[in-house]
């Protein structure tokens, strides 16, 4: 684990085991992030957002192994897109697995982002599990793009708030989004 961050992870890790939700950093916007494994953890996270539950969540991951864990069949176009991509990229697949309720949509299918950065591979890394990303904001506002743009009402709102990168002003954006069905059609979701 990075010195630089190590306790911020280990910090993290205790809030996500006892099935608490974290503010953190993610590769692309702050996010509002918890087990994607817990379902207790997973409806504090649509209570705190005040979003409906039809809205499905994505789910971060740190290889193509542990998408492959936790989706059905992933067609090969779809993880070779997710390994040759050079800018976050979220891809839905036609069926998620052994994921809490509430983060696959309603049809069965599920959002996956390989994720390279660091602390967030630290983080699942030491999990051992998907963790869930949405962005840090009421359901309906601006997704943050920096620390400071987050509510206090989200700040208090969760379990831990992650100091890693708190004071970073270089503005994110939010992952290109696309669906790969199992017969390999892409479809363009967001650019």
């Amino acid at each position: 684990m990075k010195a630089e961050y190590g306790d911020d992870v280990r910090n993290a890790l205790k809030a996500l085991r006892a099935g608490g939700v974290i503010l953190y950093p993610t590769d692309t916007v702050w996010g509002l992030g918890c087990d994607a494994t817990n379902a207790e953890a997973v409806k504090k996270i649509y209570s705190i957002k005040k979003r409906a539950e039809s809205k499905s969540l994505i789910i971060l991951v740190n290889s193509p192994a542990m998408l492959e864990r936790y989706v059905d069949n992933p067609p090969e176009v779809a993880l070779q897109m997710a390994e040759l991509a050079e800018s976050p990229l979220t891809i839905v697949y036609d069926r998620g697995r052994s994921l809490a309720e509430g983060v696959a949509s309603a049809d069965g299918s599920v959002g996956v982002r390989v994720c390279a950065d660091p602390f967030c591979d630290e983080l699942i890394t030491a999990l051992r599990k998907p963790l869930v990303s949405t962005s840090a904001n009421i359901s309906g506002s601006e997704a943050p793009a920096i620390f400071d743009e987050i509510s206090e009402e989200l700040k208090e709102a969760v379990d831990y708030v992650c100091l890693w990168r708190q004071d970073d002003r270089s503005r994110a954006k939010a992952s290109s989004v696309i669906r790969v069905s199992g017969n390999g059609v892409v479809k363009i979701l967001r650019g």
